[in-house]
């Protein structure tokens, strides 16, 4: 991938390193690319991989044995719902759900009718479910996941007495990104360490000279200045809840 090099110039060009909308799919990283003249392009940095049926089974966890499951994206939803067809499970209408935010919450209403007490939205981060799981403490909880999640949540779950299964339903693997080699972004955006590992593994002489990273997640902020990154736009923050506000505020402060 092509380095920045100038430090003066507009933002003109931002690449997020996640798939593209769907088509009537609101974004509101497109939206601020609309706002201020900016070429906005989409480009997953990992691909996500199914665990199979087969696979699944050797972890010996009993999915119907729970009562509440914990979503944080869409993959979880679309592989939590994929295994139980292909295990054969049915689901049970009483379970209830705790999603890390609305739009997860609502991307569910995809496999199942969902009724207002059995579903739980958080905030945007994992923490906001915490004060609801502990009211329902005696429930058996399942989080379905990828094999990159990381246990910082679950350890505070558990600190808090929760009760929390682990599933490991998809891996996560960097994309070919090869094709990007001679192309230049003003902006590149991360939404989670694997995101910067794929960076590193498609370009390992990568060398960021002006060109800007922002960055979503306490996490993320740390893979980037692990690697000796300089995280330019970086979010949430009490000013900045989003990615979105965070980088506006840089395309104000950048040269017209």
């Amino acid at each position: 991938m092509a380095d920045g090099s100038n430090s003066k110039s507009k933002i003109r060009t931002v690449l997020v390193s996640q798939p593209k909308p769907e088509p009537g799919e609101r974004s509101p990283l497109l939206d601020l690319g609309n706002r201020y003249g900016l070429r906005v392009d989409f480009r997953p940095f990992i691909e996500v991989k199914g665990v199979s049926a087969k696979d699944f089974r050797k972890s010996r966890i009993s999915i119907s044995d729970h009562q509440a499951i914990i979503f944080n994206s869409k993959n979880a939803i679309d592989h939590y719902f994929r295994l139980c067809e292909e295990l054969r499970i049915e689901i049970d209408p009483e379970n209830r759900y705790f999603c890390i935010s609305d739009t997860i919450g609502h991307y569910l209403q995809r496999y199942t009718q969902l009724r207002k007490r059995k579903i739980v939205f958080g905030k945007g981060k994992m923490e906001d479910l915490l004060p609801q799981m502990i009211k329902h403490g005696d429930f058996s909880y399942l989080m379905p996941c990828s094999d990159a999640l990381s246990d910082s949540f679950l350890t505070k779950s558990e600190e808090l007495g929760l009760k929390i299964t682990k599933a490991v339903m998809f891996q996560t693997v960097s994309s070919d990104l090869s094709d990007l080699a001679d192309i230049k972004y003003d902006v590149l955006c991360f939404f989670s360490p694997i995101g910067i590992k794929s960076l590193f593994e498609n370009f390992p002489d990568f060398v960021q000279n002006e060109t800007k990273i922002a960055a979503l997640g306490t996490q993320t902020h740390e893979a980037v200045l692990k690697r000796g990154l300089r995280l330019d736009v970086a979010a949430p923050t009490p000013e900045y809840p989003s990615l979105v506000m965070a980088l506006e505020a840089c395309i104000k402060k950048a040269p017209k």
